[in-house]
């Protein structure tokens, strides 16, 4: 009986430790199944993610710039030439002109001439119609420095077709990302200098009032969209804020 019960108990003893490797290992298969699903659910979470951000980059750099293209061209407020132009670039720098910037605002003659009655928005005239004679032709006179009035630039093109009276797309860089002002009317009051400077420490070597230290920090595309619209726009006669006079370029348009 007893060594009935000896076979007994190692027969037994060792049916349970096979039941209960059993169980051990249908936990390990169902536990390696479970992370295998759980693998491969992540993997496809992880790629849906991968392929929607870069659908969604895509779609931000590619929809967006058409969108701002498609909207540019339909807010320039004057006729565009785009013989020769590069017709995106054009459809870019006016919704970076008109829409983000308001070049307009300050390169026009006055508050007074920047729109044309019917399309004063601030009167709640819609829609807004700018002034075509005004437009970005220069004259906005923002007070004195010292004894000079500081008077905004005419930035139509001129017979040539380049911008603001002529300037290449190196000059335009050189305004924009440093504010050269490369028509050096109102140099720093010295002993030596003209009645038309400005007195210290204004820096009469740079572009006063002109928001040129925001403007350095868009990408080279956008400055050269601006750049682009600029050659597009009707030119406008005149220098304003020239100290010699208003004529001595000649006639800019012809």
């Amino acid at each position: 009986m007893t060594k009935g019960f000896v076979c007994g108990g190692v027969y037994l003893g060792g049916l349970v430790r096979n039941i209960q490797n059993i169980e051990r290992q249908i936990m390990n298969r169902q536990f390696l199944k479970a992370i295998g699903s759980l693998t491969a659910v992540a993997a496809v979470i992880a790629t849906g993610l991968v392929v929607s951000t870069q659908r969604g980059h895509a779609d931000d750099g590619g929809d967006s710039d058409q969108s701002k293209v498609r909207i540019g061209f339909a807010i320039a407020p004057v006729p565009l030439n785009l013989t020769g132009k590069n017709r995106d670039l054009v459809g870019l720098g006016s919704y970076l002109v008109n829409a983000s910037a308001d070049c307009n605002g300050c390169h026009t003659k006055s508050p007074d001439t920047q729109y044309v009655f019917g399309g004063i928005p601030y009167f709640g005239q819609h829609p807004t119609k700018v002034n075509p004679a005004t437009y970005m032709g220069g004259g906005s006179d923002f007070g004195p420095f010292g004894a000079v009035e500081i008077v905004s630039r005419n930035l139509t093109p001129d017979k040539t077709g380049l911008p603001e009276g002529g300037n290449t797309f190196d000059d335009f860089l050189k305004i924009m990302r440093k504010g050269t002002d490369l028509d050096k009317w109102h140099p720093t009051c010295s002993s030596t200098s003209g009645p038309h400077c400005i007195p210290p420490p204004f820096d009469g070597s740079l572009l006063q009032v002109m928001p040129w230290p925001t403007f350095q920090n868009m990408t080279d595309n956008d400055l050269r969209a601006i750049y682009e619209y600029l050659r597009a726009i009707p030119c406008l006669e005149g220098d304003p804020g020239n100290p010699a006079g208003a004529d001595t370029k000649g006639h800019r348009c012809h």
